[in-house]
């Protein structure tokens, strides 16, 4: 059964995300329509300038991402204390770059102190606050912009996406590790790319680029550091533990040589506490990651299931399997 989307989403248990969104047309989101010939290729640069765009408005993060031929994932972590140190000027500055803003606030940007107005007013721009750090509206104005854009260059009308997008919340650092590789092998476990450096449309494509010559990103991404903190958003891995644990599994995904995997695991995975070889066949699947409801530890499982009263989850045996 499908269940509200504010039961999936809850920023107190964690503010880490893997979203995906699926197109329906045959025609594809993005590649080429093999029936009629036609490259929608250039649709990808939409997805990555429309993410850039909005990353750079929102109190939202994105770890990792890849654009694929009929849909697309994003690992998230969402900002709340961010938004919240924002001030009304600047929340409406933000908001402007997506929506008109209405007559009643500009009215009080003409004039604070006026009675009546400033209330209303003010009321709205806490609502665009909240709105702000919130991956439903995120989603929304990410998949809108795509659908009218899609549909107008089809000449067509009618639902472009699948229906609402796929979120699995990510319990500790050792999910958020997991999702955001899963992201960024897509096109190594579809068998459209040969390596990382080939990997186009991909946030470790373009974490490569930047690290070898220091480019400008494309996309704003979350900065992997090891950070010696002990606080909710602090993580035990940095960039370089990041790109040698895909590199390995990607080679792995493609050689599937026993004797590779065992003698070069990289040590993130012992610190982490996740089992290579499950680790491994886990990055193998091709479906969405879908067996899984959350990822997470067993502890962090435990107090979700609780937290959220839930008497079952889908995939507990394989993170089980994955964690220790």
């Amino acid at each position: 059964m499908t269940r509200a989307r504010k039961t999936i989403i809850d920023l107190e248990t964690t503010p880490y995300y893997h979203c995906i969104s699926r197109c329906v047309r045959r025609a594809f989101l993005c590649g080429e329509d093999h029936f009629s010939g036609q490259s929608y290729e250039h649709r990808r640069d939409w997805i990555v300038e429309r993410l850039a765009y909005l990353a750079s408005t929102f109190a939202i993060e994105i770890a990792s991402y890849a654009v694929m031929s009929n849909h697309y994932h994003l690992v998230l972590r969402v900002d709340v204390d961010k938004a919240k140190s924002w001030s009304e000027a600047n929340i409406i500055r933000r908001w402007k770059r997506i929506y008109q803003i209405p007559t009643v606030v500009q009215q009080y940007l003409n004039n604070p102190q006026a009675i009546g107005i400033r209330e209303v007013a003010q009321d709205i721009i806490e609502e665009w606050r909240k709105r702000l750090s919130d991956i439903s509206w995120l989603m929304r104005c990410l998949n809108e912009y795509l659908a009218c854009k899609a549909n107008k260059e089809d000449n067509c009308k009618g639902r472009f996406w699948e229906g609402r997008f796929k979120s699995q919340p990510l319990l500790d650092e050792s999910a958020v590790l997991t999702a955001m590789s899963y992201v960024d092998l897509n096109p190594i476990r579809a068998k459209i790319a040969k390596n990382l450096q080939q990997s186009d449309y991909t946030s470790i494509q373009q974490r490569i680029t930047q690290l070898k010559k220091h480019t400008k990103p494309v996309i704003p991404l979350m900065k992997l550091s090891n950070s010696q903190q002990k606080h909710q958003n602090s993580f035990s891995f940095s960039t370089q533990d990041y790109l040698q644990l895909t590199d390995w599994v990607g080679r792995a995904i493609r050689n599937d040589k026993r004797g590779y995997i065992e003698q070069h695991e990289p040590p993130i995975l012992q610190k982490l506490n996740i089992e290579g070889e499950g680790f491994i066949q886990l990055m193998k699947q091709k479906d969405d990651l879908s067996q899984l409801t959350v990822i997470g530890s067993s502890s962090t499982l435990i107090h979700y299931l609780e937290k959220l009263e839930n008497k079952f989850i889908k995939g507990i045996h394989l993170n089980r399997k994955i964690f220790n």
